[in-house]
């Protein structure tokens, strides 16, 4: 039972929970108060005193609203609900003097500044401040400081929010960044001039309200209404980050994060956030035709002709790789099952059970984090396979919830008890008594399912996680995989059965695995991978900021990612192109456009029309079979280039340089 409690803001009476901040209350009510230093999902600082507010009938000064709760004001005389004014003289005035006071020592910096146009310090300054100042000594000075290659610093313009202190410590979970100093020497610094070892530490240039926090390597490319902006979707995990791509021209110039809570709250990875570059090299923009052993530039009709010959009264198989969208796997599926041949796109070799939903992505939903109390990680490390989902675990960890990992030992930026490595442990953990178990959740990771006894691991993972009287999330690392399966691209026997006497290969994006010798071979894709260079015909596909496309997340929720850009040169939309060699083949596609093509998948599969819900998928247990031996190893052994897109980002390459660097130990000194 909620503690509500009433209070008057500006006139408005409303009815809020006791525990929430004054700052949160006139939110509710629709009214904004300035602020610098609050934010909702960091804990209260109150030092940069933006937020103040008259509190009637309470002390003569202004009082903090981001520090005072609702149940800690004093109720009228009559018992009326107490009053607290945002707008009084006496608010003008002190927030008149804050601003005076941050302005002292803060830089001119405004035109040639990245945060120009997207300024807290610059909007709240002209809509609360004044338009003079009475200070006239030498301005203060900061050193900068080195973080590394992503975030620009300017410490001169910093304000001493300390956001981006408490977002690596607490939702990051590292440690090295602080304040150090009193008075006018006090700075933000980092520990012994370290870089920042996160692969989250891009979100403090999103937190910053000046310019002191920017990104690096947009710096000077761009002010934000030069920009197009596309909200759209994010594939470089299976999580699904909701994204917000701006381009100028027909370049990526960054990509930022959008709000929701069900996914990503409003966090995204590093990789995701700077993959960009990695978008402009190595694309593949025209077809090719191998001849002689070489690669050659041919035409469209060339290379559809060439590719349909190869197909034609031939075994074929189709590899769906990890960042298609739904429709081109659908398309694939359509055509090669029509032609007698089969598809796959289990291209890591997981053993995820075809049809059964509740096997291939759980039963669970990403916000149920929120609530576990107990959560077990089994072959997976969330912190390289989904770095946002694992700040959420971080969450709850701190408030409480018990974690144990079943797996190699790895820093997952919080404690959790190492029940073991292996497959005995999963079966130990099983065996366990669980009579008052509440709030439990079980997260598997495609290291414990790429085995040869994947299925049964799978089959004991849900009979741990019945006996926990738990929920089950299955953490994939394809953002391609769940739409796949659910669109059953799927062979008997998998991959190695797919690909088994099959005379034509045709590659839909999947530059992770070895195809065998002597088959023809189409590779259609966005970039020149491992993929192209073992093909025979390439057709060049569009990346996924370049076409309307679906993606379902870990959690088995369809969304919508939109076109930000056009494809290079003649790279064309992946569903288009098997449309048109479709046509060439003579057994043509029963779609023309994007929405027929969307029409014949949802009539064929109507789980996909529930964009941004997450279905019910029930229980059905696998039967439990004999597990064999080994342990669980981690299914991402290099977070930066799990992808041809970020195999392209020279960004990419230089930070899992840094990362390997940091694995190593340390030399002494001889």
């Amino acid at each position: 039972m909620t503690n509500l409690k009433k209070i008057n803001i500006d006139g408005n009476e409303i009815e809020v929970d006791g525990a929430m901040t004054i700052i949160q209350a006139a939110e509710v009510a629709g009214i904004e108060i300035p602020r610098f230093c609050y934010h909702e999902r960091l804990s209260i600082a109150g030092n940069c005193r933006m937020c103040l507010v008259e509190v009637v009938g309470g002390p003569p000064k202004p009082a903090a609203s981001c520090a005072m709760q609702v149940k800690d004001l004093r109720p009228g005389p009559n018992g009326e609900a107490p009053v607290v004014k945002t707008n009084s003289p006496m608010v003008k005035k002190a927030r008149e003097g804050v601003m005076e006071f941050l302005l002292i020592n803060h830089p001119l910096d405004c035109p040639i500044c990245d945060q120009g146009g997207e300024c807290d310090l610059q909007d709240q300054a002209m809509a609360y401040g004044v338009d003079f100042s009475r200070y006239r000594e030498p301005k203060r000075a900061s050193d900068n400081l080195n973080l590394g290659p992503l975030v620009k610093t300017e410490m001169t313009r910093c304000i001493s929010c300390t956001r981006c202190v408490r977002f690596t410590t607490e939702v990051a979970g590292i440690t090295q960044m602080g304040q150090t100093g009193r008075g006018e020497d006090s700075e933000i610094t980092s520990y012994l001039n370290e870089t920042l070892a996160s692969n989250l530490q891009g979100n403090i240039i999103d937190l910053c309200p000046v310019g002191a926090l920017t990104s690096k390597p947009y710096a000077f490319t761009a002010r934000p209404w030069e920009l197009t902006k596309t909200e759209t979707i994010d594939v470089m995990d299976a999580l699904g980050s909701n994204i917000r791509v701006d381009t100028k021209g027909r370049e990526v110039m960054r990509i930022l994060p959008r709000n929701n809570d069900g996914v990503n709250e409003e966090w995204i990875s590093d990789k995701t956030r700077f993959v960009w570059d990695g978008l402009r090299r190595q694309r593949l923009d025209k077809p090719y035709i191998r001849e002689n052993g070489k690669l050659r530039v041919a035409t469209w009709g060339e290379a559809l002709g060439a590719a349909a010959a190869a197909m034609k009264g031939k075994k074929i198989a189709g590899i769906i790789g990890d960042l298609v969208p739904v429709e081109a796997a659908y398309s694939l599926k359509t055509l090669v099952e029509g032609l007698g041949g089969r598809v796959e796109c289990r291209v890591d070799g997981a053993a995820l059970p075809a049809g059964n939903r509740s096997a291939y992505v759980g039963n669970a939903t990403i916000e149920d984090i929120d609530t576990a109390k107990n959560i077990v990680l089994i072959g997976t490390n969330p912190r390289d396979e989904a770095p946002v989902l694992n700040a959420r675990i971080r969450k709850v960890w701190t408030a409480g919830a018990k974690v144990t990992l079943i797996g190699q030992p790895v820093d997952l930026t919080y404690d959790y008890t190492h029940a073991g490595t292996d497959r005995v442990a999963l079966v130990r953990l099983t065996a366990q008594n669980y009579e008052s178990q509440q709030g439990g959740l079980v997260i598997v990771g495609q290291g414990a399912l790429t085995g040869e006894d994947g299925t049964n691991i799978l089959a004991q993972v849900m009979k741990l996680t019945q006996a926990m009287g738990a929920k089950m999330l299955v953490l994939h690392t394809a953002a391609a995989r769940v739409g796949a399966m659910d669109i059953g691209a799927v062979t008997n026997g998998g991959l190695t059965a797919a690909l088994d006497g099959a005379e034509v290969i045709y590659n839909l994006g999947a530059d992770e695995i070895d195809l065998p010798a002597g088959a023809f071979v189409i590779y259609q894709g966005s970039h020149g991978d491992r993929g192209a260079h073992k093909a025979d015909v390439i057709l060049p596909g569009a990346a996924y900021t370049e076409e309307n496309g679906l993606f379902v997340n870990t959690e088995g929720r369809p969304q919508l990612a939109f076109r930000a850009g056009f494809a290079p040169g003649q790279a064309k939309e992946n569903w288009a192109i098997l449309r048109a060699l479709s046509a060439e083949i003579g057994m043509t596609l029963a779609w023309d456009s994007l929405a027929q093509l969307r029409q014949s998948l949802v009539k064929a599969h109507p789980i996909l029309a529930g964009v941004d819900q997450v279905a019910d998928n029930g229980w059905n247990a696998l039967p439990v079979g004999q597990l064999a031996k080994g342990d669980f190893m981690p299914a991402v052994s290099a977070f930066y280039l799990t992808n041809p897109i970020a195999r392209a980002s020279a960004l990419m390459g230089e930070l899992q340089g840094m990362a390997d660097g940091r694995g190593k130990a340390p030399l002494a000194a001889e």
